[in-house]
């Protein structure tokens, strides 16, 4: 009998914290909410802990044993350097990102709060959604395909399911949306990630996006102040220019952020790009330039929010601290930047800014005004009264099949034709007869469809929902994947295989890759060199589908039937796929204009040729 009493307590006590526990609920951000308690944590901090909180680390995800040395590290963060914030992201390796599952994440996310004596601000890059960085989650098109799609509730409805999923794994912040007006083709580096050209409805996406999202709890960004759109160079890898005049700022550059904080956005970021007409030392880049930060940003534009740096480890910054790495946090501290992001050595970083305080250079009123308004954040979001995640409330709220559709939804309506010779689109489905055992079935279709997947790496997942997708609807159709590595060895075979088809479908994926050597937006010599074979023998019956870069077809004049989706994640393969078989109307139209092709706002609407689900898939 004892023991039945011993193992009823057992279980009564384990359950009982999950009841008794407190978690951080999810509201809308209050500007005001939780202010006196950061006035009075403010005022219990010493000048080593106030410092510790203007600064932000990487935490990339995965199941970590208490005692790994990873784990070990960010503890040491807290503890020696009392980092008071971390960048939420996962790891790579080579091309792959090796994105976690959401309980996880939230798992992980709570313990270091609770080892934290501070609640801990956690942001992360979710461009496109959660699924960015996590499995199981809403997955989303990037930023140009809401501007294809054009409707600024459906980018409401994106910050707000965002919002909901990130806040359920323990994220509070997200450094979006992007406010760059791309107007530049051949910008390697934002492109896609920018809602268009036009700076009117790039403003009207990024407020509508902060209004959903600031609604379901969490923190937004505009990004990269003062506007990297009008660049061509990668800042993670060299300087980028921002050479209009300031009239050009006015009209087109700023506008976007103009809008954004008069939404009411909670921070802004400051790029790492010279911009010789708001500052002329060659030296100085707009996050450690008092001109673009303090008097255009704060003074001229009345921003009063979170100020924060792009990646402090990005060769845009860091070639300019070669010597002493950790001036680089003091120059963009003094600049007026409250928040300092991802410092190429913490430690050098942190020492550079505590000399700088007890010198004088920085002065204890600054360095306070920066923490409060970090405190504040961290009092709007209430994390001062629970600051850990309810695990048994992700199931209910992240994946929601709703939210799902939605996802697809704005994939599907974003697709946009460019050209249409008449000859190829739709294409014809065929399904396969069903034998009377399984997997006992017999092949019926014989047109000869070829479809040609080029990308940067084919071990990547870019395609494969794509191949699935189209031999569900001809299931003898050839799916042949290309990279730059075996394009040329490979060409008299693709070659042949065009040559006997009927219809021919190049898919090409081409995405803005951070730090990536070389054009990140524009195919590499031996793909662009076989494409440009594909058309110069099958041009008539081909339909190219851009997977991304929608500026593509400038570089291949002989494209006849021009398709774009404007991402690359699995919802625009879907929607490609569905498109291309007539199941689905095509109604986007261009947020960009695409040089010698078609200006923005061009698209051939084309309704629906066939019943939804109207194929015939192939047994699996």
């Amino acid at each position: 009998m004892p023991r039945i009493f011993l193992a009823l307590f057992l279980a009564l006590t384990l359950t009982l914290p999950a009841f008794a526990k407190k978690h951080s609920r999810p509201a809308s951000v209050s500007a005001t909410r939780g202010d006196k308690w950061a006035e009075k944590a403010l005022r219990n901090l010493t000048v080593e802990e106030k410092i510790g909180q203007v600064f932000m680390i990487w935490c990339r995800v995965s199941f970590l044993n208490v005692e790994s040395a990873e784990y070990l590290q960010w503890l040491e963060a807290m503890q020696k350097y009392h980092v008071g914030s971390f960048a939420m992201s996962v790891h790579v390796d080579g091309p792959f990102l090796l994105r976690t599952e959401p309980y996880e994440t939230a798992e992980l996310l709570n313990r270091l709060q609770r080892e934290s004596r501070l609640p801990l601000l956690f942001a992360a890059d979710f461009e496109r959604g959660v699924s960015t960085r996590l499995l199981g989650t809403t997955n989303f098109p990037h930023a140009m395909a809401f501007g294809a799609d054009g409707q600024t509730e459906d980018a409401e409805t994106f910050g707000r399911i965002t919002a909901q999923e990130a806040r359920a794994v323990g994220v509070h912040w997200n450094f979006f949306p992007d406010a760059d007006v791309n107007s530049n083709p051949a910008n390697p580096i934002i492109n896609t990630r920018s809602f268009g050209e036009d700076p009117k409805q790039v403003g009207d996406l990024v407020t509508a996006y902060i209004k959903g999202a600031r609604e379901a709890g969490m923190l937004t960004t505009v990004k990269h102040f003062p506007g990297h759109g009008d660049t061509a160079t990668d800042s993670h890898l060299g300087v980028a220019s921002v050479n209009g005049d300031r009239a050009h700022l006015d009209s087109i550059e700023l506008p976007p952020f103009r809008q954004a904080i008069a939404a009411g956005v909670d921070s802004v970021m400051v790029a790492h790009v010279t911009v010789p007409a708001l500052d002329s030392d060659p030296n100085h880049v707009a996050s450690i330039s008092p001109a673009v930060v303090s008097d255009l940003l704060e003074k001229q534009l009345g921003f009063k929010g979170l100020i924060v740096t792009d990646a402090l480890d990005m060769a845009g910054l860091t070639h300019l601290f070669a010597s002493n790495i950790g001036r680089a946090a003091v120059e963009a501290f003094k600049a007026g930047n409250d928040l300092l992001i991802i410092p190429a050595d913490l430690g050098a970083s942190y020492e550079s800014m505590l000399k700088a305080v007890r010198s004088g250079e920085i002065s204890p009123e600054r360095l306070d005004h920066s923490v409060l308004k970090i405190l504040k954040l961290k009092g709007g979001l209430g994390l001062y009264k629970a600051r850990t995640v309810d695990l048994s409330a992700i199931a209910t709220v992240v994946g929601k099949p709703e939210n799902i559709a939605f996802g697809q939804q704005v994939a599907d309506a974003a697709i946009t034709l460019v050209r249409d010779n008449g000859k190829v689109l739709p294409l014809k489905s065929k399904g396969t007869a069903k034998g009377g055992l399984p997997y006992m079935t017999r092949e019926e279709t014989h047109n000869q469809v070829v479809a040609v997947l080029f990308s940067d790496d084919v071990r990547t997942e870019s395609g494969r929902a794509f191949g699935r997708e189209f031999r569900a609807r001809i299931p003898d159709a050839r799916v042949i994947y290309v990279d730059p590595r075996s394009a040329a060895g490979m060409s008299d075979d693709v070659l042949k295989a065009v040559d006997e088809a009927q219809t021919v479908v190049a898919a090409v994926y081409v995405i803005p890759t951070a730090g990536k050597i070389g054009n990140s937006v524009g195919m590499a010599d031996a793909t662009g060199m076989l494409l440009q074979q594909v058309l110069d023998h099958a041009a008539e019956k081909t339909a190219v589908v851009a997977m991304g870069n929608p500026y593509l077809a400038s570089d291949f004049a002989k494209i006849e039937n021009y398709m774009c989706t404007f991402s690359n994640a699995t919802v625009s393969e879907v929607g490609a796929i569905k498109a291309l078989f007539g199941e689905i109307p095509i109604r986007g139209h261009l947020p960009v204009t695409i040089p010698n092709v078609a200006q923005r706002g061009a698209g051939l609407e084309r309704p629906a040729q066939v019943a939804k689900g109207g194929y015939q898939h192939a047994q699996n």
